[in-house]
């Protein structure tokens, strides 16, 4: 036997990577507790029109699809395209464990998009956050998302945890899937929102193909985007405009159809004017179900080769004048509310695909950006430049309540109430009385003697700035019903962050998209009601809102006077429990100025 003496920097390297071993399989040991989305107590897989009719876990499709559909397509629809499963965690670490039943990756497009999950947090002001996670793809896939400083940049505020969005696999079928979180801390799956959702129909560029990963697909870019749930109905290869899919379409109570199936329909021995007939056909089934539902016919993006493939170039014209045509043969039949999206508008230059056809992530980009700025004139949700204008969630006050359950709450009693009244402000409104009920009720003999006898429904929520209220009214808070009045006061929440002007300019947008949604009714635009060490701010700050509901040409009232000294400070003792939030005294003042404007 040959002893050889060990080099002292060969020894030192081999216990590191010996530490470095035992590190990561202690970590790779960590206890964790599992959970499974499929077997979950209530729906939490959002993306799935038909949560209750699925024979797969992950499937897109119903069931009875199976029988209806071409055998091509069902098997598609086993792909998960589109699918997002949101939760809470305070967890430092999380990892996801699946298994796929088809090839992990493709020639042009890798592992992590065919095959991979995809993880963003939503950082308390609304944002969205990437998390980097190690994989390894084997007979089970597994990524570890560590080092997750979710109370820095999630929730500030409580120890409940942050929000987290995973993104499921574009171009696979899961078999099987569980979240892990470290013991001992908490987790929590969120229900399906229940504003309604953009439903695209497309090809693989619409499926998915070619993104570098889940969360760059251009639908979830435009998810993210808009903020609004997205049902990914984009099959590879077969988005043919079919009756049978059209009919599956018009059962989804959807805010926008998208219909982006050129590129598919290109390839087919179809002749120009069966084409245009498919187009039209498509359009009709879905008006003869959804009267007003938004649709919006895309056209094909072009190949990116076309400036030097005069054939190329020549298809793509071709078709995009069907569509044309179609539009214009659809509007001179009367056909409203449809919207065409152009080749030129979508923009794709020669950086933007991976093979002529399948967009990069740049590409993916360039699809988003154009949606968005389509879809937000359609939808008439514009966004400004200023954080007030830009409309998002929050989640400040979690150790109080859930703002997405209220979301939700709040909108299953607007359709079963149908109220009169709409109140919409932050926590001085939420807090007050009124359904839906609030943890904490401070006014509740003025609420119910001067305020609910008009039959009012509460939309406050604790800690709203100007840009949440503007988020919840682009989803559907509004929607559905007819009110007499809404009554607004908002805005105290932005006064530590934004200049007056914007906090104007808030308001302005804000009331516009009230307007939208609610033409018939009467607007009462509300001064701030004065608050400790900010009473000469306020003063100032509510003439500039009154002279706003004047150009508007909606009524203004200023119900926080009375709570003010003779010197202009703010009676806090008499009126108020903190030097903000009123007790039931300063509440009384409030409505005694409110009532007489209030519709009978």
């Amino acid at each position: 036997m040959i002893y050889r003496k060990c080099n002292p920097i060969s020894f030192s390297l081999l216990i590191i990577v010996l530490l470095k071993t035992v590190t990561g399989y202690s970590q790779e040991n960590k206890d964790f507790t599992w959970w499974n989305p499929a077997t979950n107590e209530f729906p939490v897989i959002e993306g799935q029109a038909w949560p209750a009719e699925m024979k797969g876990g992950y499937d897109r499709l119903p069931q009875r699809a199976e029988k209806l559909v071409r055998k091509d397509v069902w098997e598609l629809a086993k792909n998960a395209a589109g699918l997002i499963i949101t939760f809470f965690s305070n967890s430092p670490e999380i990892v996801v464990r699946y298994k796929v039943s088809e090839k992990q990756a493709f020639p042009h497009m890798p592992a992590t998009g065919v095959s991979g999950v995809d993880l963003y947090g939503i950082g308390k002001d609304g944002g969205w956050l990437w998390c980097k996670g190690n994989y390894s793809f084997g007979d089970t896939i597994t990524y570890r998302f560590r080092n997750i400083d979710s109370k820095d940049s999630l929730y500030p505020f409580h120890p409940k945890g942050g929000e987290y969005k995973l993104y499921l696999p574009l171009y696979n079928t899961v078999t099987w899937l569980e979240i892990g979180t470290v013991a001992g801390t908490s987790f929590r799956p969120v229900p399906l929102r229940k504003d309604k959702p953009i439903v695209v129909y497309g090809t693989s560029i619409a499926q998915g193909g070619c993104a570098s990963r889940a969360g760059m697909a251009w639908t979830a870019i435009l998810g993210r985007k808009l903020d609004h749930q997205l049902i990914n109905l984009g099959f590879s290869g077969n988005g043919l405009l079919e009756k049978e899919l059209m009919d599956f379409l018009v059962e989804i109570d959807a805010k926008v159809y998208v219909l982006d199936c050129l590129p598919n329909l290109i390839g087919k021995n179809y002749s120009p004017a069966e084409m245009k007939e498919r187009i039209i056909q498509s359009v009709k089934i879905i008006r003869n179900s959804k009267p007003l539902t938004p649709v919006l016919l895309t056209e094909h993006a072009g190949y990116t080769d076309a400036l030097i493939n005069p054939r190329s170039r020549g298809k793509v014209d071709s078709i995009n004048t069907q569509l044309q045509e179609a539009f214009r043969q659809l509007q001179q039949d009367g056909v409203k509310n449809i919207f065409l999206l152009t080749k030129k508008e979508i923009n794709l230059d020669d950086n933007s695909t991976v093979d002529g056809t399948h967009p990069t992530d740049l590409g993916m980009f360039q699809y988003a950006e154009a949606y968005e700025k389509k879809l937000r004139l359609i939808l008439h949700e514009p966004a400004g430049v200023f954080s007030t204008t830009k409309p998002c969630t929050q989640n400040r006050d979690a150790n109080t309540y859930d703002w997405l359950s209220r979301h939700n709450e709040f909108i299953d009693l607007k359709e079963k109430k149908s109220p009169a009244i709409v109140f919409i402000g932050n926590s001085i409104t939420h807090y007050w009385s009124g359904e839906p009920m609030a943890p904490i009720s401070r006014g509740s003999d003025s609420w119910t003697k001067m305020i609910a006898p008009s039959n009012v429904i509460n939309a406050g929520f604790g800690w709203d700035r100007i840009e949440n209220v503007l988020w919840r009214v682009y989803h559907d808070e509004l929607d559905g019903f007819a009110a007499k009045q809404v009554v607004i006061l908002i805005g105290t929440n932005n006064l530590d962050y934004n200049p007056d002007k914007e906090i104007i300019d808030g308001l302005k947008l804000l009331v516009e998209a009230i307007k939208i949604r609610q033409p018939a009714a009467k607007i009462l635009l509300m001064g701030l009601i004065p608050r400790r060490e900010k009473e000469k701010r306020i003063v100032q700050l509510n003439k500039s809102i009154a002279m706003l509901a004047s150009s508007l040409r909606i009524t203004y009232t200023d119900p926080g006077k009375g709570l003010l000294n003779k010197d202009g400070t703010i009676d806090a003792a008499s009126f108020t429990e903190d030097g903000v939030h009123p007790n039931e005294t300063g509440y009384t003042r409030m409505a005694k100025v409110m009532q007489p404007l209030l519709v009978k």
